[in-house]
């Protein structure tokens, strides 16, 4: 019977494959795709597990959440991602110990990031996120409106934008949630072709635990899975 560490490292192995799998299939290797590993339903061991099974790359939806983790995992090998809305007010907590944030989501979220990088001396590493399943509840850049403001983005000296994050529809079948993923693809080569520098624009964080090899076929440099890496361990909160 395997236990709770053996568990997910055997449930991270097969996530694994599984994007392996994805990438071949769109005719990109496997080392195109980085696998973020939410952990907002899970504590420290289970942190403790993905750490041990070779996994650094761990994302958080909540800042609190990040900054509590962040600190159990002090000076360990650990990518953090806040992938969840990102309020004004927790900025300065928050971005010392984001690698990337995925949900850049507004003009003026970004120049309030662009304001804290300049003060800091560095550049924040972004994505916008893009509303590009049209879902009300959503947060998110209107599709249409992105290259229209990309002069007025790329201008931010204190912010580095890597790409695009999107999320397919709450209630979206496989095929719309693949075209949703075109959409987004589509929308990075429109900004590619409008001036963003291809070295440093190339990230589309699209795609989760059902459908993130979807995802991958459309051109998914970062997947984010959660609960496909915590099935049949016990004891999870949410």
């Amino acid at each position: 019977m395997f236990d709770a560490a053996s568990r997910i490292a055997a449930n991270l192995s097969g996530v694994r494959r599984r994007m392996e799998a994805a990438a071949q299939r769109s005719g990109r290797p496997a080392g195109d795709v980085r696998l973020v590993a939410v952990t907002k339903y899970v504590g420290t061991a289970e942190i403790e597990a993905l750490l041990a099974a070779g996994c650094r790359d761990l994302g958080e939806a909540r800042p609190q959440d990040l900054w509590r983790k962040a600190e159990a995992f002090r000076g360990r090998d650990a990518r953090w991602h806040l992938i969840g809305h990102l309020q004004r007010n927790k900025l300065s907590r928050t971005l010392p110990l984001a690698d990337l944030l995925h949900s850049a989501d507004g003009e003026s979220l970004l120049a309030a990031i662009d304001a804290w990088g300049l003060s800091a001396g560095t550049k924040v590493g972004v994505l916008l996120e893009v509303n590009v399943s049209g879902d009300a509840a959503k947060h998110g850049f209107s599709p249409d409106k992105v290259v229209p403001l990309w002069p007025r983005l790329a201008s931010f000296a204190g912010v580095r934008i890597r790409g695009l994050m999107g999320m397919s529809g709450r209630e979206a079948t496989p095929d719309e949630a693949r075209r949703q993923f075109v959409a987004l693809r589509l929308l990075r080569d429109e900004l590619l072709a409008a001036g963003a520098h291809a070295a440093e624009f190339r990230e589309l964080s699209m795609g989760m635990t059902d459908d993130f090899e979807i995802a991958i076929e459309e051109g998914a440099t970062l997947v984010r899975v959660g609960s496909a890496l915590f099935e049949g361990v016990e004891n999870l909160r949410g």
